[in-house]
């Protein structure tokens, strides 16, 4: 199929571009270009016919309007999002306008073009959201977010994406548009954007920084491999029932400090400091406002109706990604470069 794919210079946009043209499909690539955009990111597939990219911004309907009646596509997987949730609580506007006007006016654009199209059946909206929507879960192991979890956002960051869910499903029940949805938990991978979490610490770490923990380090994650992320969203957008929703999770829970602890063993052993560990540079510093204390997904939906599993544990998706930066540093050292990088943000 020929797929758009907004937000494909990001970071699970592009490993969702890899797979998918590394599976015969075509692929466009609509991105803005903004700050976290790298088309490093999609330098192993842009030689390959199956590519095509088109620098839009999907604030701009006229662009939108323009790629769709250029490139025709049989499906579109809505990534482009502002997704930083520190960065949201600074500046909480460009959220707003890029995740709810931004996903409104993809919507549009796709309507448009599939009612000219005379409406085929086989055409698929599919809309990429987090499990950030969901809000904040207790401490137990029994208590997971499923597609049925009410919404009870926290942050302007998940505001926004709650936002952009609701008018997708609007958009199903009131145009008809065929449109499947995904949540997902915290990604981590290659080509992680260096400002979130695990780079910061994998890089922090190498420079001999402090490695920053907020508060005490409690608040726990699921921790979804991007490529396995990747590789769920494509079964999604093919197989995924009309007006569905699939929860996607690595099933790998792990506290902010276990994590950070898991990385500076894997750096203690694949790159080791001339005297003690990586962890001697923990630090922990004033934690982020209204920081959400426990995500955990519950997958059964897509384990039983598609069949998708997380090939990788957090174990051995910590240690691929290590390595990936350990061999990449041209790639990282220019995004540090970039503004806000490195600085700590979202105080309020």
């Amino acid at each position: 199929m020929k797929i758009v794919v907004t937000g494909g210079a990001g970071f699970i946009g592009s490993a969702v571009v890899r797979l998918a043209i590394s599976r015969g499909h075509e692929v466009v690539n609509l991105d803005a270009l903004t700050y976290a955009a790298c088309l490093d990111n999609v330098a192993s597939v842009a030689q390959s016919p199956l590519y095509h990219f088109e620098q839009a911004d999907i604030r701009d309907p006229a662009a939108l309007a323009a790629v769709f009646a250029k490139h025709r596509p049989d499906a579109v997987m809505h990534l482009a999002a502002e997704s930083h949730v520190d960065r949201s609580i600074d500046g909480p506007g460009v959220f707003v306008e890029t995740n709810v006007m931004g996903t409104y006016n993809m919507l549009q654009a796709a309507r448009s073009y599939w009612e000219a199209e005379g409406r085929p059946e086989s055409f698929r909206f599919h809309h990429i959201s987090t499990d950030e929507v969901f809000g904040s879960l207790p401490n137990d192991p029994a208590i997971k977010f499923t597609e049925d979890t009410p919404y009870d956002p926290r942050s302007p960051y998940s505001a926004s994406k709650a936002s952009s869910d609701h008018l997708v499903r609007a958009w199903h029940e009131t145009y008809g548009l065929p449109v499947v949805l995904t949540n997902c938990s915290n990604n981590y991978g290659p080509f992680h954007f260096p400002e979130k979490l695990i780079p910061v610490i994998i890089l922090n770490a190498l420079a001999g920084k402090p490695l920053p923990i907020y508060g005490d380090g409690s608040n726990i994650r699921d921790w979804l491999y991007v490529e396995d992320h990747a590789d769920a969203l494509l079964l999604v957008v093919e197989k995924g029932a009309v007006g569905r929703s699939y929860n996607i999770g690595g099933e790998n829970e792990r506290t902010n400090l276990e994590l950070v602890k898991t990385l500076c063993a894997i750096l203690d052993v694949k790159q080791p400091k001339a005297a003690g560990s990586y962890a001697d540079q923990i630090t922990f510093v004033t934690d982020r406002p209204g920081h959400d204390a426990r995500y955990a997904i519950d997958p059964t939906r897509i384990r039983t109706e598609l069949g998708w599993r997380p090939s990788v544990t957090v174990e051995e998706g910590l240690e691929k990604t290590v390595q990936w930066y350990l061999d990449n540093e041209p790639w990282w050292r220019a995004l540090q470069n970039r503004e806000g990088v490195g600085q700590r943000l979202g105080k309020a």
